[in-house]
C-alpha cells in the first residue's frame, strides 16, 4: 500500500489555548515543497504488517538492499540499501533518517535493519531522486524518511519454520506536558543453507541470527509550539555467513536531541539537533576448499569500533505572501564526523530551500555547499600467529567542495490531474570501510581504496499523476548519471599472489573498490491503486531501468556493461480483502529481472518472482490471530554466484504464525 503524498497543507496555525495538550517528537512539519519531487509514502497498515523494514520498502519496486534478499539473511555490509535500480551498492546510495537523524551507519553506510522494528514507526517517505537542501551528503539516490510513533502501541509475538521467534513491542504513554516513547525488538533463527541442493558440502552451514535492539524517547512540550525531544537507542547482532568459521556481529548506540518550534503565519520555526553514534562491527571469513567440505581461516576483523556524530540546525518561515502565493523559506547548516581506528571523515555543509504554492502551481528549490575531507588514514594488519604487523601504512589527506541544488515545478492541471519536472544534484563521500577496509565472500576477496573520490549525481525527471476518488495512478521518467561512481573491480584472478591481498584461490577473484568512470541510467516509473469500497484495495508498481556504465579510462573493460546488482525490470502487486468483519486477506508479489553479480557481468542472477500472503482474523477489536507465508511457491532466488559458479540463494517458503495487539 503506498502513495503519493498530497497537496502541499495550508499554513499551520497556533492553536488558541493548552486545555488538550499532545505530546509529540520535536519535528519540523513536511515542507510544502516535497510534493513537487518524487515522493512516495508507505501506508502505515503495510508497516504493522511488516517483519523487518527494509521488507516494508521493497514493496515500492527498485528499491532493495545490495543483494536480492532481506535483513533476515543479509551480512551486516551487504544492508546498504538504494533507490532506483542505477547501481546498488553495498554501502548504500541512500540516506535514512528517523525524525531527522541518519542510521547510516559511520563505519559503512549501511543500515543495520533490525534496529528499528516497523512496529515503532507512524510513517515512511521515501523521495527518489538526488536529494540537496536538508539532505546532504549521502542522499545520492533519494532519501529514507522515517517517523517514529507518537501515540498508541502495539505488541506482536509470532514464531516461524526455520526456529524463528519474534517478538516486537513499541508504546507511547503522555501525561500533561510529558511523553515517553519505547519499543523493543527481539529475533532469533536458526536460519537456512543458502548454497542448496548438490552444489553444497559440509563446509555450508545455516544462515543463523540472533538480534536484539531497543530505544526510549522522552518529549517535553515546553510551550505551544516548542518541544525537546532526548532519545536513546541500542542494537545488538549476530549472524552466521553460511560458511564454517565464518560469522558477522554488530552493536551499537545512538543518541539524539531535538528543540524545535513549530512555524506558522507569524512565526519563525526551527529545529536545533545533535546526535551520537557508536557503532562496532566484527566479521570473519574463510577460504573454501574445491570440493566444499571445508574451510580456512582467513581473515578476522574482530573489532572495528566507529563512531559519527553530528549538528543542524534549520530555521522555516511559512506562509509569507507573495505575488498571489505563498513562500516557505528554510535556511540551515549541518555537520558530521565519522572516525575510527584507521581514519576520520567529515562533511559540513549549509543550504537554503524555498517553495512557492498558489492554487494551481507550486515550485521549489535549494541550494547546498558541502566541504568533505578524510583524515588519519592508516591500515595495520597483524599475523594471525605471532602478532607482528605484516602490513602497516599510512594514506594522504585528502579534501574538497560540492555543490549540490534541486529545483522542481508542480502544475495541477485540473480534474484530478498534475504534471511535475524536477532538476537536482547529489554527492555522496566514500565510506571508511570504501576507504580502509578489505572483505572476502568465500574465495572472493575485495580490496579497500584510501584514494577514492566522492560520486556525485545529476539528474532529470519528469511525471503525471492522476487521482480520483476511488483510484489514483502516476508515471515518472528519469534520467540519471552517476560520475566518479564508486565500483568493486575487477583486477585479478587466483590462484595467485597479489600485492597487498596475498593469496586468491583457484576460483577466486581479487576486486578493489575504484572510482569507475559513469553510470547513467534512464527509467520509467508506474505506481496505480484502485480501491473498492472499503472491503477491496489493489495496487501494482513497476520500474524499468536502463542503466550502462562508461568505465573511461578507469576502467575501461567495464564499459557497454551494466551495474553490478541492478536488474533492468521490477514490479510489485498486492491485495487487501477484509472478507467479513473479522477476517481479512492480504497477498503482495514481487518481480525482478535477471541481474549480474558482478562487475564485468559474467555471473548471472536468474529472474524471480515471489509471493507472500497473510491471512488474520479479529478476536476482538486490537487484537488478532495471523498466519503468513513467504515466498508462497518456494521460488529459489539466488542472491550469489562464486567464480565457480556456485550460487547462493534466498529464504525458501517460511511460514509464521502469530498474535498481535494494539491500543
Amino acid at each position: 500500500m503506498f502513495q503519493t503524498p498530497p497537496p502541499p497543507p495550508p499554513a499551520i496555525q497556533a492553536p488558541a489555548d493548552l486545555g488538550e495538550v499532545v505530546v509529540t517528537a520535536a519535528r519540523l512539519p513536511p515542507a510544502a515543497g516535497d510534493a513537487a519531487f518524487s515522493v512516495i509514502r508507505l501506508d502505515p497498515l503495510l508497516l504493522d504488517r511488516a517483519n523487518r523494514l527494509d521488507e516494508a520498502l521493497a514493496t515500492v519496486p527498485a528499491v532493495s538492499l545490495f543483494r536480492r534478499t532481506s535483513s533476515l539473511a543479509s551480512n551486516p555490509t551487504t544492508q546498504g540499501i538504494s533507490l532506483r535500480a542505477i547501481a546498488p551498492s553495498g554501502a548504500g546510495r541512500t540516506l535514512v533518517t528517523l525524525d531527522g537523524v541518519p542510521l547510516n551507519d559511520p563505519f559503512g553506510g549501511w543500515v543495520l535493519w533490525s534496529r528499528v522494528g516497523p512496529e515503532s514507526l507512524s510513517g515512511v517517505d521515501i523521495v527518489r531522486g538526488a536529494g540537496a537542501g536538508p539532505y546532504g551528503a549521502g542522499a545520492l539516490t533519494g532519501v529514507i524518511a522515517l517517523r517514529e510513533r507518537d501515540r498508541g502501541g502495539v505488541l506482536d509475538v509470532s514464531l516461524a519454520e526455520d526456529g524463528g521467534e519474534r517478538l516486537a513491542a513499541a508504546t507511547s504513554l503522555g501525561s500533561g506536558r510529558f511523553a515517553l516513547t519505547a519499543s523493543l525488538l527481539t529475533e532469533t533463527s536458526d536460519g537456512y543453507r543458502p548454497v542448496r541442493n548438490s552444489a553444497g558440502g559440509a563446509a555450508d552451514t545455516l544462515l543463523d541470527l540472533q538480534t536484539h535492539s531497543g530505544s526510549l524517547r522522552g518529549d517535553i512540550r515546553l510551550d505551544d509550539a516548542t518541544a525537546l525531544s532526548v532519545r536513546a537507542s541500542a542494537y545488538d547482532e549476530d549472524r552466521g555467513a553460511g560458511l564454517v568459521g565464518a560469522r558477522a556481529s554488530a552493536r551499537g548506540q545512538l543518541y539524539s536531541a531535538t528543540l524545535a518550534r513549530t512555524p506558522a503565519r507569524d512565526r519563525l520555526g526551527w529545529r536545533a539537533q545533535i546526535w551520537r553514534s557508536e557503532s562496532d562491527f566484527a566479521n570473519s571469513s574463510v577460504a573454501v576448499a574445491a570440493d566444499r567440505r571445508t574451510t580456512t581461516p582467513a581473515n578476522d576483523q574482530f573489532e572495528t569500533p566507529a563512531e559519527g556524530w553530528g549538528t543542524n540546525l534549520a530555521l522555516r518561515q511559512t506562509a509569507v505572501d507573495l505575488a498571489g502565493g505563498r513562500l516557505e523559506w528554510e535556511v540551515g547548516a549541518a555537520f558530521t564526523r565519522d572516525r575510527f581506528a584507521g581514519g576520520e571523515t567529515a562533511v559540513a555543509g549549509a543550504y537554503a530551500e524555498g517553495s512557492w504554492t498558489s492554487d494551481l502551481w507550486l515550485v521549489a528549490g535549494g541550494l547546498r555547499i558541502d566541504h568533505w575531507e578524510t583524515t588519519n588514514g592508516r591500515r595495520l594488519e597483524l599475523d594471525r600467529a605471532n602478532g607482528l604487523p605484516t602490513l602497516d601504512v599510512s594514506d594522504p589527506d585528502r579534501s574538497g567542495d560540492v555543490v549540490s541544488a534541486r529545483l522542481a515545478v508542480r502544475r495541477d492541471l485540473g480534474a484530478g490531474i498534475a504534471a511535475r519536472a524536477a532538476a537536482y544534484s547529489g554527492f555522496r563521500p566514500a565510506t571508511l570501510n570504501e576507504l580502509h577496509r578489505p572483505f572476502r565472500v568465500g574465495n572472493d576477496l575485495t580490496e579497500a581504496n584510501a584514494a577514492l573520490e566522492p560520486e556525485t549525481l545529476q539528474g532529470v525527471e519528469t511525471g503525471l499523476s492522476w487521482t480520483g476518488a476511488a483510484a489514483s495512478v502516476s508515471a515518472t521518467v528519469f534520467w540519471n548519471r552517476i560520475e566518479d561512481a564508486i565500483v568493486n573491480v575487477t583486477i585479478g584472478q587466483g590462484p595467485g599472489t597479489f600485492p597487498r591481498a596475498g593469496f586468491v584461490p583457484a576460483g577466486g577473484v581479487l576486486r578493489q573498490r575504484r572510482n569507475a568512470g559513469t553510470i547513467e541510467a534512464t527509467g520509467l516509473e508506474l505506481n496505480g491503486e484502485y480501491r473498492l469500497g472499503t472491503a477491496l484495495t489493489l495496487v501494482a508498481a513497476a520500474s524499468v531501468t536502463d542503466a550502462e556504465v562508461d568505465g573511461g579510462t578507469a576502467a575501461p573493460q567495464l564499459t557497454g556493461l551494466r551495474p553490478a546488482q541492478a536488474p533492468v525490470w521490477s514490479a510489485t502487486a498486492g491485495a487487501d480483502w477484509q472478507t467479513t468483519d473479522r477476517i481479512s486477506l492480504s497477498a503482495r508479489a514481487r518481480y525482478e529481472s535477471r541481474r549480474f553479480d558482478d562487475d564485468l557481468n559474467s555471473r548471472v542472477l536468474d529472474a524471480a518472482l515471489t509471493v507472500d500472503g497473510r491471512a488474520e482474523f479479529a478476536l476482538r477489536e486490537g487484537t488478532s490471530l495471523y498466519a503468513a507465508v513467504d515466498n508462497l511457491f518456494d521460488e529459489e532466488v539466488a542472491v550469489s554466484q562464486t567464480g565457480d559458479a556456485i550460487t547462493g540463494f534466498g529464504p525458501p517458503r517460511t511460514a509464521r504464525i502469530g498474535v498481535s495487539l494494539s491500543w
